[in-house]
This record gives C-alpha cells, structure tokens and sequence, in this order.
C-alpha cells in the first residue's frame, strides 16, 4: 500500500479504529460509534492510506488487526487516553494541581485481593475526585504489563524481571520481594513427599534456577486454575505447593506455612505504567499511596 504524505489520524480516526478492534467488527462499530458501517469503512481505509500499511484482514466472520493493526490501535488507545487526561490535568492546574478522573488499574489476582485495597482506601479518602477502575488478569504471557502497552490500562501492578521483556515505551518501578513458600495441609508428617499441585500463573521464571536444584519437587501432577483453587487443593491433603507469600495472606488454619529458609526464591513485585503518563497527577496519586501502604504478607506466620 502505497504511503501518503499526511500520515497524522485525527481522534475520530483513532476512535474508529479502537472501536472495530473492540467489538470485530465494522458494522458492531458504528453501532457503538453512531455511525454507518460506510462512515466506519470509509474511515479505516483512509487510517490505512495515512499510514501506509493494512490494519485489518476483513471476512465474513468480522475485522481482525493485523500486526500493524495491533500496534496502531494500542496507540490510539494511548492517545486517546492521553487527550481524555488532557481536560483533568488543565482542571487540575486551576485547582492546585488537584487529581481527579479515572484510573483505570490492572492487577494480578493475588495482588487485586490483598494489596490493593488498603491501598485505594487512602487514594479515595485524600482525592474523592480520583475514580480507580480495577481488572483482575493473568499474569501469564505479556501479563498486566501488557494491558498497559496495549492502552487497555494506566498502570499495573505487575511481577518484574521475568523472562519476558518490558514493551517498550513502558516504565517499571519495584515495590518489594515477595519471597515463596512451601505449603501442604496442616499436620502432614512430611510433606515433601506429597505430590505437587500447581497453576500456570505461578512464575516460573523466578524460581526456575532455584526450582532445578531441589531434588525433592516432583512434576505437578494437579493443574490448578489460580492460586485460590491451589490453597483449597492443598488444604484437603491433595498435596503441597511453592506458593508465593501474597497467595499466602489470610491462608486458613487448615494450611501449613514452610519457610524455605535463606536461599528461598524471591519474585519482584513493582508497577508498570507509560512514560507519558508516569507525570500525570492521577498516576502519581496512586503511586504515592501505593509506595505509602506497607505490603501484606511478605513474611510469612510461624510454621505450622
């Protein structure tokens, strides 16, 4: 496709263009635009001579972004994010710099469960006018991070320096360790020696080294869906699991807790956000607070 000298997408385009990614489709589009399925069509064509590439594969089944299209969409889904900012961080300025508007978060499960609240209850109490929009993802693949250079989030609370690298245009800060843990039903005699039960959320990458060198750790033999079905699994005797500590916060009694002594792995759990909007008052609201609420669960209860 042949490139053209005006390369620049006005908003409209771009919302066009986030809204056929979202619904896959043209005619699902306009109905959430407004629009006709011509006025939509007519639309990407144009986003498609401006930037010289073909954004989506059209077929019966609907619109789909090709590889072009997947980048261009995150952006205008980080644009568009940034204009909608625009209007707050002006009002804000006449109001001493006050944060208002929303705060669309993304989070890990255990991490949504059990360090984000306290964390929100500040954020709400000090700026009324902050309106935080929390998902739960799996941290698996390009995890939250990902929400993130995709456009779908502002900022994420993610694991850190695994083996899969930050997108670029992302900026990453770390809160704290968050060491693993040998659990199994309480009472056991000796649970190394019960099978493994596991999840695949459960980062590998971080104990990958550590988890090589122990002899005693069989291959899972129960795949669990997420960290809760893994603590009720071991809480009826069917086996133990290394469990990270914010997986650990509020385990029931019916849960024993080993520490895995000084050489335990560690995993690193920080926020990731862009650096656009790394500066803006209401991403810097939050992670004021954030930095301010002591994480839960990061060492772990007496041995039980």
């Amino acid at each position: 496709m042949a490139r053209t000298t005006d390369s620049g997408l006005a908003p409209h385009e771009l919302r066009v263009l986030v809204a056929v990614a979202d619904t896959g489709g043209f005619s699902a589009a306009a109905g959430t635009l407004g629009l006709t399925q011509s006025a939509v069509s007519h639309s990407i064509r144009g986003s498609e001579r401006k930037i010289g590439a073909v954004l989506f594969e059209r077929g019966r089944a609907g619109a789909r972004p090709t590889p072009a299209g997947e980048k261009a969409v995150a952006y205008a889904r980080r644009i568009l994010r940034l204009l909608d900012i625009l209007t707050a961080e002006a009002r804000g300025a006449v109001r001493s710099d006050v944060p208002e508007g929303p705060l669309r978060i993304v989070a890990f499960r255990s991490a949504a469960l059990h360090l984000l609240p306290p964390v929100l209850q500040r954020l709400r109490a000090r700026h009324p006018g902050v309106e935080p929009q929390v998902r739960i993802v799996r941290e698996v693949g390009r995890g939250s991070a990902g929400e993130v250079s995709d456009g779908k989030a502002d900022i994420a609370i993610a694991t850190l320096g695994g083996s899969v690298p930050l997108p670029p245009g992302l900026v990453a800060n770390g809160l704290f360790e968050e060491p693993y843990a040998l659990v199994h039903a309480a009472g056991h005699g000796a649970p190394r020696s019960l099978p493994l039960v596991d999840w695949a959320e459960n980062c590998s990458s971080y104990t990958r080294d550590w988890w090589a060198a122990q002899e005693w750790i069989p291959k899972a033999t129960v795949e669990a869906e997420d960290d809760g079905a893994v603590l009720s699994l071991v809480s009826g005797g069917h086996g133990m699991a290394i469990m990270p500590a914010l997986s650990l916060v509020g385990a029931p009694d019916s849960v024993g807790v080993v520490d895995l002594g000084p050489e335990r792995p560690t995993r690193q759990v920080g926020y990731v956000t862009t650096s656009q909007l790394a500066g803006t008052a209401v991403v810097r609201a939050f992670v004021r607070e954030l930095r301010a609420t002591p994480p839960p669960g990061v060492s772990f209860p007496r041995n039980r």
